[in-house]
């Protein structure tokens, strides 16, 4: 971080304790996906359950063989052994309950049918396996209460973590915040640096282009959440003067009046939290110790609060706590009574604020306010825009101007009786001030004038500078693309040979890993058949890393028509040199085939092979083109996928051995070495021969398992185990 600008969130950590002893001690005691006491807790812990699995081997073979002997003798319709009252036990019909003697009935089916017995030679297993159950429960509760007691050791440094991290996740969060509504950081106005050609040395506050947050925050999520672009919030200028202590905001009603003075207080507030605020430049803004506010109708039937008495009652405790930094925002001052002394009353109110407060921002339809700034330095005037050609708003801020209510205008526009508003204009033009009026229209006219100007001028050089940036930009992305096409083909052979050492380096560790791994736990007469393993992976690897010497025209029709048969000899791009192999599996018109050198067996494309000699054994084709035509249809369409395999060599990485194993734990294994694969892997899964059993375990599982793609039996070459393809 040569910058240091991360160096804040880098503090938050520093000093923390992680207790990284404490984390270990937890993993090497818990499982916490499975929410386990793990055997290697305690000693004792692993010595009860290594117990309790062997007496309940034991309980469940007598209770099968019981079982078994109840169904030939017709006691049952299927073999069943199942718990009743935390007790092994096995289902017998009522009426041959006299085939278990000396049997317990422990519980029987809803219509009595059945009994549920334990018989007696389980009585002694099972209340081990109660004994046992109970001793391991005890163990792991004092696992649990020794880890409980390590973290309780430990309470005070866990605290000041989370507490830590939280502060670091609100710095994230504020982070976030502010690149979702492209924000900036605003500048306290007293640690601002002072630059002699800054243009807002004169204001304390000069925020441009802000805009509401929370109306930012709706138009971005309403844009989120549909593919219409949703309408902004109209950006704001808030130039405020050194001087100036109020600011009276007038102009139409609907007009922005007070979404401007919300938006102000906001951003106050966002400054103090450490959270950027939707504007442009760099904003200033004082620090406000609190701020005030005044907004909305506060009347009250319960309290007896008319809306002038409640405005009154909220005015009183501002007057009562505000500071000299204080930051005020009152929302139609003195309104809700006679106009004459609620003018009077507002005059007093801010007059008296002026000397005692930072700023207060108040908003208005009483014109006499907006004079006050005429005799007294310290008020500013702001009024907000009313296009008289639309009669609509547009939400900006005009400074140094007094805006006119335009209630007329807004009454026009909802279709208000025309008679009527003729003879309301007749009584404006009576009451009003023949200077007053004169004075009002001039200065807003000249405003409109020089605003619309600067803005034509503006667009005008906005539109010149996005043509030279857009020539800029053509100029240099074409540039830089001939420096990275330059530095592309350089780099292109240096990475591929180092790619290919990387490659070759990883798989020749992992075949003296899976060596010395095996050599460890094998017997001597194992050795050779280990060796000879280890010596035709090496041979794989080392052929598969040769140049080719065989030339693969894309373009040779012998070999894009080429259908594999058993017994041909062939050779496979990748395989390299001269090494012929011979094709022992196809798959009828599929685009793969297995083929074998050596002891090597993979499955390749039907484009990665180049015929050699045609195979003589057509037995062997036939019985091959059989097995592929007597598919279903969804097998043979399922088998298309296998162009995504690619080349499968079988290795200790992708092979589980199920063989001596019962069938539950078979099952389990299965499943856990499936969910484990990489997406279109091949799992070799050896289960042996014996009784079948596993095998048709492990098929049942590959059937049913989401992920497996296909799978395939073994085949003459390779008896006792099933290829599955992984999705």
């Amino acid at each position: 971080m040569p910058d240091g600008r991360y160096s804040s969130l880098v503090d938050i950590l520093q000093g923390c304790d992680f207790l990284t002893e404490l984390v270990q001690r937890i993993e090497f005691c818990l499982d916490s996906t499975l929410s386990l006491v793990l055997d290697r807790a305690s000693k004792k812990l692993e010595i009860i359950r290594r117990e309790r699995r062997r007496n309940i081997e034991m309980l469940e073979s007598l209770l099968k063989d019981t079982a078994a002997k109840i169904f030939l003798a017709g006691g049952i319709d299927n073999p069943l052994v199942t718990k009743r009252r935390s007790r092994m036990c096995v289902g017998v019909k009522a009426s041959h309950k006299h085939l278990m003697p000396g049997g317990i009935v422990l519980s029987s089916s809803g219509s009595g049918a059945t009994y549920f017995m334990e018989p007696q030679d389980a009585v002694e297993l099972n209340n081990r396996e109660v004994k046992l159950s109970g001793e391991e429960r005890a163990e792991e509760l004092v696992v649990l209460s020794l880890l409980t007691s390590m973290i309780a050791d430990s309470q005070l440094k866990i605290r000041n973590l989370m507490d830590n991290v939280l502060e670091l996740d609100l710095a994230c969060a504020r982070g976030s915040y502010a690149l979702w509504t492209n924000s900036v950081r605003p500048t306290f106005t007293d640690s601002y640096t002072i630059s002699q050609s800054d243009q807002c040395n004169d204001y304390s506050i000069y925020i441009e282009g802000i805009r509401h947050p929370l109306l930012l925050e709706q138009s971005l999520m309403a844009e989120e959440s549909t593919t219409e672009a949703s309408e902004m919030p109209v950006p704001l200028d808030m130039w405020v003067k050194k001087n100036a202590r109020i600011v009276v905001i007038s102009g139409p009603n609907t007009g922005g009046k007070t979404a401007t003075m919300k938006t102000l207080g906001l951003s106050s507030l966002m400054s103090k939290a450490g959270i950027f605020f939707p504007a442009k430049g760099r904003p200033r803004i004082p620090w406000f110790d609190q701020v005030l506010a005044d907004i909305g109708d506060h009347q009250s039937l319960e309290h007896s609060l008319s809306t002038f008495s409640g405005h009154i009652s909220r005015l009183r405790k501002i007057v009562e706590m505000v500071s000299k930094d204080s930051l005020v925002l009152i929302d139609e001052i003195g309104s809700g009574t006679d106009p004459a002394e609620g003018v009077a009353l507002s005059t007093s109110i801010l007059k008296y604020l002026a000397s005692r407060v930072n700023l207060a921002i108040v908003t208005t339809h009483y014109a006499d306010l907006s004079r006050l700034q005429s005799v007294d330095n310290r008020f500013e005037n702001a009024a907000m825009e009313f296009c008289v050609e639309t009669l609509q708003p547009t939400y900006r801020i005009l400074w140094g101007s007094t805006g006119n209510s335009n209630a007329l205008s807004i009454a026009k526009s909802i279709g208000f009786d025309q008679k009527v508003l003729d003879r309301a204009q007749e009584w404006v033009e009576k009451l009003l001030p023949d200077k007053q009026k004169e004075r009002q229209g001039l200065l807003y006219d000249s405003l409109v004038d020089e605003k619309e100007l600067l803005e034509s001028q503006a667009n005008e050089a906005a539109s010149v500078l996005s043509q030279v940036e857009g020539l800029y930009n053509e100029i240099r992305l074409e540039a830089d693309d001939l420096e990275s096409r330059v530095a592309a083909l350089r780099a292109r052979e240096t990475q591929k040979v180092q790619q290919e050492l990387k490659v070759v380096k990883y798989r020749m560790d992992t075949i003296i890993k899976n060596f010395e791994a095996q050599l460890k736990n094998s017997k001597l007469e194992q050795y050779n058949s280990l060796m000879r393993k280890a010596e035709a992976a090496t041979a794989s690897v080392v052929a598969a890393h040769q140049p080719s010497e065989i030339a693969f025209d894309d373009d040779d029709e012998n070999r894009i028509s080429f259908v594999s048969q058993v017994g041909d000899k062939v050779y496979v791009q990748g395989l390299g040199g001269e090494t012929m192999a011979t094709v022992v599996e196809t798959l009828g018109e599929d685009e793969s085939c297995m083929v074998q050198y050596g002891k090597i067996k993979v499955r390749v494309k039907r484009s990665r092979i180049k015929l050699v000699q045609r195979g003589t054994n057509n037995e062997a084709t036939t019985s091959s083109s059989v097995k592929a035509k007597g598919r279903t249809p969804k097998q043979r369409s399922a088998t298309t996928t296998d162009v995504s395999f690619g080349p499968v060599v079988q290795t200790s990485k992708n092979t589980v051995d199920l063989r001596g194993k019962r069938v539950s734990e078979a099952a389990f294994e299965l499943r856990m070495a499936v969910d484990a694969c990489r997406p279109y892997q091949v799992l070799f899964v050896v289960h042996g021969m014996g009784t079948g059993a596993v095998k048709d375990c492990a098929i049942d599982v590959l059937r049913k398992h989401p992920r497996v793609a296909r799978f395939e039996d073994e085949s003459p070459l390779n008896y006792g185990c099933t290829v599955a393809y992984i999705q």
